[in-house]
C-alpha cells in the first residue's frame, strides 16, 4: 500500500513535468564530457576555475591516497582529525583572513552544524526567501523561529528584526546559486545587533581580491561577516566545506555543531588535493581573468540575441523561461544539438520561474561560448509557446 501511494505520487511530479532523472557520466569534470553513453559540450557544472581534473589537483590526490590511505577512519574528535585536515584548516583560515577555519564534510552539513550549533529555543533565524535549501533546513531544525525576509531586501529585513528578542542571526548565500545575483552584504553587515552568516559557496575562489569571496567583493572587513562558510567542491574543483571565523566561534563549532562531531571526518586525501586547488587558485590568477572574460562574451551574445537572461554578474547566467515543461523543452533541444544545459524547475526555484542554468568554468573557450549561443538562437527560435 505505501509503495502504490509512492508510485502515485511520482506519476504526478512526471504529469507537472517535474520529475528528475540522474545522467551517469563517464568522463572526467570538463567542458566536453561522455554522459549516458554520449559526447556532449557541458555548461552545468560548478568547477568554476577548472581545477576538478587539473594535472596538480590530482596528483596531490593521488600522493595523498599513497600516505594517508583511502579514508579517514573516525571522526575528527576520535581519531580522525589528521595532519592534512589541521594544514588545509590552516591554509583557508590564512587565506580567507581569519583566525582559524573548521572542516566539515559537505556544505549541507555545514550550514545544520552552524546554525544549530549557535541557536535554539528564544533564539531567531532570518533567512533570504532564495537563500539554498541547506540554510532553510538548517533554521527550520534548529528549532530556533524561524523568519524568511523578502529576496535581497535589506529593509524588509531589518522591519522584521524589531520584533524579537533573543539572539538574531541573518543567514545568506553570498552568490544565490540559482540566479547568480549578490546578497546586499554591505546593507546586512551594518544591521544593529545581529550575527551575520554568509554562505559563500558560489562566491568563494570567484569573487572578490584574488577570490577571497564575496565579502571581499564589497570590500568588507573580517569583522563585518562574524561567519564565513564555503565549500570545496566548486571553484576549488574537489570535496567538502569548511567555517571561517574567531576563535570562540571555531571552538563552539567543534563542541557542539552535531554535523561535525558525529560523521566521519574527510579522506585526507581530498584535503591535500584541496590545499593543492588552494595554491593552483593564487598562484594562477588568469583562471578568474579567462572565466569572466567567457561571462562577458554570453552576455553580449545572449543580448545580441535577445535570450531572457537574468542580471548575473557571476559565472551563474540563467535564461529564465518561467514553464516547467518549457524548460525541459528547452534542455532536450540543447542535448539534440550535443550541448548539456540543465533545466532547473520548482521545487528549486518558485513555481513559475523555471529556466535554464548555464554555468561557466575556466576550462571553457570563446569557440565553445560561441557554439552555445548559435545553439540558443536556434532553440529559443524555435521552441513552442506553453
Amino acid at each position: 500500500m505505501a509503495c502504490e501511494s509512492l508510485r502515485a505520487d511520482l506519476e504526478r511530479l512526471s504529469e507537472q513535468q517535474l520529475y528528475r532523472r540522474r545522467r551517469v557520466r563517464e568522463s572526467a569534470t570538463e567542458p566536453q564530457a561522455r554522459v549516458d553513453g554520449r559526447e556532449l559540450l557541458s555548461f552545468c557544472s560548478n568547477d568554476y576555475l577548472g581545477l576538478a581534473n587539473h594535472p596538480r589537483v590530482v596528483q596531490a590526490l593521488a600522493e595523498g591516497a599513497r600516505r594517508w590511505g583511502a579514508g579517514s577512519g573516525a571522526a575528527h574528535l576520535i581519531s580522525g582529525h589528521c595532519a592534512a585536515h589541521h594544514a588545509l584548516e590552516e591554509e583557508l583560515a590564512e587565506f580567507t583572513g581569519r583566525p582559524r577555519a573548521l572542516l566539515f564534510s559537505t556544505g549541507y552539513m555545514a550550514n545544520l552544524g552552524v546554525i544549530g550549533a549557535l541557536t535554539g529555543r528564544g533564539d531567531s533565524v532570518f533567512e533570504d526567501r532564495l537563500n539554498h535549501a541547506s540554510l532553510l533546513d538548517g533554521g527550520l531544525v534548529s528549532g530556533a523561529g524561524f523568519v524568511r525576509y523578502r529576496h535581497a531586501d535589506a529593509a524588509d529585513l531589518a522591519k522584521r528584526l524589531d520584533s524579537v528578542t533573543g539572539r538574531r542571526l541573518v543567514v545568506t548565500d553570498g552568490v544565490f546559486s540559482m540566479d547568480g545575483d549578490l546578497a546586499p552584504l554591505p546593507e546586512l553587515a551594518n544591521l544593529d545587533k545581529t550575527w551575520l552568516m554568509v554562505d559563500d559557496a558560489h562566491g568563494f575562489g570567484v569573487m572578490g581580491r584574488e577570490g577571497r569571496g564575496t565579502p571581499s567583493h564589497f570590500g568588507l572587513a573580517v569583522d563585518q561577516v562574524p561567519i564565513f562558510m564555503a565549500t570545496l567542491g566548486k571553484a576549488l574543483g574537489t570535496f567538502g566545506a569548511f567555517v571561517a571565523g574567531e576563535d570562540a566561534l571555531i571552538e563552539t563549532l567543534i563542541q557542539r555543531a552535531r554535523a561535525y562531531i558525529y560523521t566521519t571526518a574527510p579522506p585526507p586525501a581530498m584535503a591535500e588535493a584541496s590545499r593543492a586547488a588552494l595554491r593552483v587558485l593564487q598562484e594562477e590568477p588568469w583562471r578568474r581573468e579567462s572565466l569572466f572574460a567567457l561571462v562577458a562574451r554570453f552576455r553580449e551574445g545572449a543580448r545580441q540575441l535577445g535570450l531572457p537572461l537574468a542580471s548575473s554578474p557571476t559565472p551563474i547566467q540563467p535564461l529564465l523561461v518561467g514553464d516547467a515543461g518549457q524548460a525541459l523543452a528547452a534542455a532536450r533541444a540543447l542535448e539534440a544539438r550535443g550541448i548539456l544545459v540543465t533545466a532547473i524547475r520548482p521545487p528549486t526555484v518558485p513555481a513559475g520561474t523555471a529556466r535554464l542554468r548555464v554555468t561557466f568554468s575556466a576550462a571553457h573557450t570563446q569557440a565553445q561560448v560561441d557554439r552555445l549561443l548559435d545553439a540558443l538562437g536556434v532553440v529559443f527560435q524555435e521552441l513552442p509557446e506553453a
